[in-house]
C-alpha cells in the first residue's frame, strides 16, 4: 500500500524502526543473538519490499547504536563482548573450551564419520545436542553428513523463495520470506559457530537441536509457509470454480 511513499522516511522507515527497535531492544537485554537475527531478518524483508538503500543504511546505524546501549544495560553484555573478543583473538591458546571440543569432533569425523551413536566428544562438549549438535553430526556422519545437512537447509531456502516469488499477495510473500530467512539464517549461524566462522551465539539448529520451544516455533513457521504455498496453489482452482 505504501510503495508510492518509499522515498518518505516518515511513512516507511519510522514506523518499521519504532516497532523493530522496541522489540529487538527488549530481546537484546537478555538475548543479543536472537535480537540480531530478528533485526537482520527485518532488513532483508525491507530490501525485498524495495525500501531505498539509504533508509536501510540509516536503520543499520541506528540499530547498531541501540544495540550497543542494550549491551551496556543488559544482563549479558559482558558475555557478548567476551565471546566477540575470543573470536577475534588469533592466539589458539585462548580458544574457548566449547570450540576446542567442537573442532576435535569435526576433525575426528573424517569423511564418513564414526557411525550413529559413536560420538566420543559428546561426553566433553557442552550442549552437544543443542548449540553444537552440528559438530556431533559431522563426528558421527562425517563430511558427507554435514554436507547433506547444509544442502537440505539450502533446499528449504530455495523452496521458500519459490513460494515468495509465486505469491499473489504481498503479505503472504513477505510473511513466508521472513520465516524462511529466520530459520535458514539461524541454521547457518549455528553451523558457522561449530566450525569457527563466528562467535558463540547459543542459537539452536532448527529441527535438529534438542529443545521443545525451538521445535514448536520451527513447526509453526514451516506450517505457515506451507499454508501460504497451498493457498497460492489453490487460487487458480478456486478462480475457475467461481467463474460462471
Amino acid at each position: 500500500r505504501r510503495q508510492h511513499l518509499l522515498d518518505d522516511w516518515r511513512q516507511t522507515l519510522l514506523p518499521i524502526l519504532l516497532w523493530t527497535g522496541a522489540i529487538c531492544g527488549l530481546i537484546a537485554l537478555t538475548n543479543a543473538s536472537t535480537a540480531s537475527l530478528l533485526f537482520l531478518t527485518c532488513l532483508l524483508l525491507m530490501f525485498i519490499g524495495r525500501v531505498p538503500i539509504r533508509h536501510l543504511v540509516a536503520m543499520v546505524c541506528i540499530g547498531a547504536a541501540l544495540g550497543s546501549v542494550a549491551l551496556v544495560v543488559g544482563q549479558r553484555g559482558k558475555t557478548v563482548v567476551s565471546r566477540i573478543e575470543h573470536f577475534l583473538d588469533e592466539d589458539p591458546k585462548n580458544t574457548p573450551f566449547q570450540l576446542e571440543q567442537s573442532y576435535i569432533a569435526i576433525a575426528t569425523g573424517g569423511v564418513v564419520g564414526k557411525g550413529p551413536g559413536n560420538s566420543d566428544q559428546r561426553n566433553f562438549l557442552p550442549h552437544p545436542y543443542s548449540d553444537f549438535i552440528f559438530a556431533i553430526i559431522i563426528e558421527e556422519y562425517g563430511f558427507i553428513g554435514g554436507f547433506v545437512i547444509v544442502f537440505l537447509y539450502l533446499a528449504f531456502l530455495y523452496r521458500g523463495l519459490k513460494t515468495v516469488m509465486n505469491s499473489l499477495g504481498a503479505f503472504g510473500g513477505l510473511l513466508s520470506a521472513g520465516l524462511c530467512f529466520s530459520l535458514v539464517l539461524q541454521a547457518m549461524v549455528n553451523m558457522g559457530v561449530a566450525v569457527g566462522l563466528g562467535p558463540i551465539t547459543g542459537l539452536p539448529l532448527p529441527l535438529l537441536s534438542m529443545g521443545g520451544t525451538s521445535l514448536i516455533f520451527t513447526g509453526i513457521a514451516i506450517g505457515i509457509i506451507l499454508s501460504v504455498s497451498r493457498g497460492e496453489a489453490d487460487a487458480p482452482r478456486l478462480a475457475d470454480a467461481v467463474t460462471p
